[in-house]
């Protein structure tokens, strides 16, 4: 009976003299708080932490499993990626190029991204079955196509699948609202929080702080168990934070990061935050074409004595909107800082909308230009890499001790009662 009671009881819950009745109390809340918040956060924080372990090394991973898309087999002189876009584009009236590389190197296929245009007779977007192709730089023949994210293990699209998976748990839209990031959004918030009731609970008092911090090897697996779920999180508390908080602004900046930011600090203005985005059936065409978009970027960059060329460009049909980045060729995935310089036009009129500067603007604007670095480990090149890889080994096993945990006190109170 007393060895019942001690695993539902742990010596690591500190005893009643130790701790006034209102401590107790208020211990036993935030207790309960982390339990539930854990086994609601315990899947999905395994899947996202295993995946993101993968996913830190995406394009690498995803050009050594798809040679055929991103490795040019062609000699020759290549054709301009926007030659090769506009005759590509000019094939099939059905697509619009929504992502196009400016700059290759040379033993790159140029890889685009493609949206599906209206079907007037339907009114509703065509069905490509891609979102993805790449082209021969020389040629302009298609070495292949993809859907981006599409739910298949296949060698083409795995790595998007991980990284989809990651971050929406591929649970579909409905409503008109992208349900799997505002899912995964929410849980991102509630783990914020509970890394401080966490916090709090691995410290009961002062005089016991030193057991939060130390890994009990040879005292038995209920013991290492608790030590890695405790302690674990303890040594790794404000990383763990980091992923979170970062984790929130990946899925919902505009919703929630930016307008809490904007409390504390002046913000660049934002265009994709000022306007209020199309659903899908309802594609905003652009009216100026992508080479007055790229003259003008140019023009501006050259006014802020850039030296840096164009690097690549999108345009956003939802919202209406280029973007153009300026990086050298094989830059496009920074692998140190805050990332490459933007700039944004309008896409009926190429007004110039705004920009974002990395390491330029308010304490919010460095913030905001943070989150991304931060969240995958680039804003420290390949350490960071590594080490963020490593936080998603170790977030999925604090998920899975946390649940050990919740299950053997579960018993062992089943079995007290029961031996009463």
């Amino acid at each position: 009976m007393k060895k019942f009671i001690e695993l539902a009881l742990p010596e690591e819950i500190e005893q009643p003299e130790k701790q006034s009745s209102k401590s107790r109390a208020g211990r036993s809340i935030f207790t309960l708080l982390h339990r539930w918040a854990g086994l609601f956060l315990a899947v999905f924080l395994f899947i996202s932490g295993l995946t993101g372990a993968v996913i830190s090394w995406d394009h690498e991973l995803d050009e050594w499993l798809n040679p055929q898309l991103f490795e040019r087999q062609s000699q020759g002189d290549a054709l301009s990626p926007i030659e090769l876009a506009d005759q590509f584009e000019a094939s099939d009236a059905r697509m619009l190029i929504t992502w196009l590389p400016l700059s290759l190197e040379p033993d790159q296929n140029l890889g685009l991204g493609v949206s599906a245009r209206l079907d007037p007779a339907t009114g509703k977007p065509f069905d490509l079955g891609f979102n993805q192709v790449a082209l021969d730089p020389v040629s302009g023949e298609v070495q292949g196509t993809r859907r981006w994210g599409e739910i298949s293990l296949n060698r083409e699209n795995f790595l998007p699948f991980l990284y989809r998976l990651h971050y929406s748990m591929h649970i579909p839209d409905a409503f008109g609202i992208e349900l799997g990031i505002l899912f995964m959004g929410i849980l991102a918030i509630v783990w914020s929080i509970d890394c401080f009731i966490a916090l709090w609970i691995s410290f009961p008092h002062f005089q016991a702080w030193r057991k939060s911090f130390i890994f009990r090897w040879r005292q038995g697996s209920y013991k290492l168990n608790f030590d890695l779920h405790r302690s674990g999180g303890v040594w790794l508390w404000g990383l763990l934070l980091i992923l979170a908080v970062t984790a929130v602004s990946m899925n919902l900046k505009l919703e929630v990061m930016r307008p809490i930011v904007s409390l504390f600090s002046t913000l660049t203005p934002d265009p994709f935050a000022m306007r209020i985005p199309n659903p899908p059936d309802e594609p905003i065409e652009p009216a100026i074409a992508r080479h007055e978009i790229i003259q003008r970027a140019r023009a501006e960059a050259q006014k802020r004595n850039w030296d840096i060329p164009p690097g690549g460009m999108f345009y956003e049909p939802a919202y209406g909107i280029y973007g153009v980045t300026f990086h050298e060729p094989g830059h496009d995935h920074p692998d140190l800082g805050l990332g490459n310089p933007w700039l944004y036009f309008d896409g009926q009129d190429g007004s110039f909308l705004s920009d974002n500067i990395p390491g330029a603007g308010s304490a919010g604007d460095l913030f905001l230009q943070a989150q991304y670095p931060l969240h995958s480990g680039r804003i420290l090149g390949l350490p960071g890499r590594i080490l963020v890889s490593m936080l998603g080994l170790l977030v999925a096993m604090l998920s899975v001790t946390g649940v050990i945990i919740w299950q053997r006190k579960r018993l062992a109170r089943a079995k007290a009662v029961s031996n009463k």
